[in-house]
C-alpha cells in the first residue's frame, strides 16, 4: 500500500478504524479472537495506521488493538483518544482537565500494551478546558516519551489554529465522506496553510456510500444509526439518488461503490488518510484494494459536479452530539 504522511508519522494510505468492533453498529461487542485475528490481517494486507479510543466499549477496542499489535507494535501506527469521562462512568461527557488527560494516556498505555502512543487525539473540544491548557499537557506528555504527535477531532479551524501554536499538530479527525463535505470549507484551509494532516472518519458514510443500507433499512437502539437524521425511512428514500450516482460511477470504473468512495476521499488532498473500519474480511479486502485507484482530475471535477446537483436529507448527528461539536460563531448548522 501507498504511504502518506501526517506530520511527523509516516502511514499507510489507509487506515483501519476499529470503533466497530465493539458493536457500534448493532450485534454487540465482536468476538475477542477474530476481532484481533482481522486487525492482525489487516496489518499483513499493507495497513499500518490503527485507530482506536478509550471510550470504545469503553476500553474493548484499546485491549483488541493492543493485542493484535503488540508483535508488531515498531511496524505500525497507533492513534487513540482522550476527553470523554470514561473513568468517572460519565462516558458521554467532555473532560479534558489535565488529571483527566493524564491518567486516560496511562490507561491508553495498559491496554494497548505499549509504552508510546504514535497519535494522541483529543477526542472533542472541551469548553471548560483551554486548548492552550491541554496543548500544554499533550507537549509534557511528548516530552516524556509517552507520545509522538498529537491531534484533534471536530474542532474548528480557530482551535486548530490556537492548539498548534502551543505544539504543533499531526493530524485532524473529522466526519468527511462523498455526502458530507463541510471540512472541505471549515477547516481544510488551515490544514493545508499549517501542514497538517486530515483523517476522515466514516467515509463510506456509515455504511450507505457501500451500499450496504437501503430505504427499509431500520436500526434498533444498538445500532448508532438508529437516532441520525441522515439514516430515518424518509432520508434514506430520498439519499437514494445519491447512492445511485456512486453505484453508476463505480461501474464505469469496474469497481465496487464503497471503492470508490474511499478513493474519492483519499484523492481530494496528498495529506488524507481515510480510515474506514470494518468486522468483516471481504470488506477489509475491498477496502485496502481501493487504495490501487485512480481518479484522474477530469473525473474528479465531473463527479465533483454530479454531487453538487443532487440536495441530500438530514443532517449527520443527533442534537445531542452535535452539541459537542467545536463550531466558530455563526457556523454551527441549523
Amino acid at each position: 500500500m501507498d504511504r502518506r504522511n501526517l506530520g511527523p508519522l509516516e502511514v499507510s494510505a489507509s487506515g483501519l478504524g476499529c470503533l466497530p468492533f465493539v458493536g457500534y453498529y448493532g450485534g454487540g461487542p465482536r468476538d475477542r479472537k477474530a476481532s484481533v485475528a482481522l486487525i492482525r490481517a489487516a496489518f499483513e494486507q499493507g495497513v499500518t495506521f490503527f485507530d482506536t479510543a478509550e471510550v470504545y466499549g469503553p476500553y474493548l477496542s484499546e485491549e483488541y488493538v493492543g493485542e493484535a499489535l503488540a508483535p508488531v507494535r515498531k511496524q505500525v501506527v497507533v492513534a487513540t483518544k482522550f476527553g470523554f469521562g470514561v473513568e468517572e462512568g460519565k462516558p458521554a461527557a467532555l473532560n479534558s482537565q489535565p488529571g483527566h488527560m493524564r491518567r486516560a494516556v496511562e490507561g491508553s498505555l495498559k491496554r494497548l500494551k505499549t509504552d508510546y502512543i504514535d497519535l494522541l487525539y483529543q477526542h472533542r473540544p472541551d469548553p471548560n478546558v483551554p486548548i492552550e491548557e491541554v496543548a500544554g499537557v499533550v507537549r509534557e506528555l511528548i516530552q516524556a516519551g509517552k507520545v509522538r504527535a498529537w491531534g484533534l477531532s471536530e474542532a474548528s479551524a480557530r482551535t486548530i489554529r490556537r492548539a498548534h501554536a502551543v505544539h504543533p499538530l499531526a493530524a485532524v479527525q473529522s466526519e468527511y465522506a462523498m455526502w458530507w463535505r463541510e471540512p472541505e470549507t471549515r477547516i481544510f484551509p488551515a490544514l493545508e496553510e499549517l501542514g497538517i494532516g486530515f483523517v476522515p472518519y466514516c467515509p463510506l458514510g456509515r455504511g450507505f456510500l457501500a451500499g450496504a443500507v437501503n430505504p427499509s433499512s431500520r436500526f434498533d437502539s444498538t445500532d448508532r444509526r438508529h437516532n441520525l437524521p441522515r439514516f430515518t425511512p424518509r432520508a434514506l428514500a430520498a439519499n437514494m439518488a445519491h447512492f445511485r450516482f456512486v453505484r453508476d460511477w463505480a461501474e464505469r470504473k469496474g469497481i465496487t461503490p464503497g471503492q470508490l468512495a474511499l478513493a474519492w476521499a483519499a484523492s481530494r488532498k496528498p495529506w488524507i488518510v481515510p480510515i474506514p473500519g470494518t468486522t468483516q474480511y471481504p470488506h477489509l479486502a475491498e477496502n485496502v484494494a481501493a487504495g490501487r485507484v485512480r481518479l484522474t482530475p477530469e473525473e474528479l471535477r465531473e463527479i465533483d459536479a454530479g454531487l453538487a446537483r443532487i440536495k441530500l436529507e438530514g443532517g449527520r448527528a443527533d442534537p445531542f452530539t452535535q452539541s459537542q461539536f467545536d463550531y466558530e460563531e455563526g457556523e454551527r448548522p441549523a
